[in-house]
């Protein structure tokens, strides 16, 4: 369970990072992370991370995909953790 538990926080912190990095690489006109690499973090257990990512920065709010897919993805890794436990 350790284990789980150091793997959720990695991949949150790493998807928050992604998100964040992202809209830095739109503001100064550097290379992007494409939205495939940020949704498959969040689907690797990142949705949370993705979430507080795109509140922080103001990123991707505006896509329906991010704005309504990652907040339900959230939801049903929490609930899958709680039956996991």
């Amino acid at each position: 369970m350790e284990v789980l538990l150091f793997y959720l926080i990695g991949i949150n912190i790493l998807t928050f990072i992604m998100f964040n990095l992202d809209k830095w690489y739109a503001a100064t006109g550097g290379w992007r992370i494409s939205e495939r690499s940020l949704i498959i973090a969040c689907l690797a257990g990142g949705a949370l991370g993705g979430y507080l990512g795109m509140k922080f920065a103001h990123h991707k709010t505006r896509k329906t995909v991010f704005a309504f897919g990652i907040p339900a993805l959230g939801i049903a890794q929490v609930v899958f953790i709680i039956w996991l436990l």
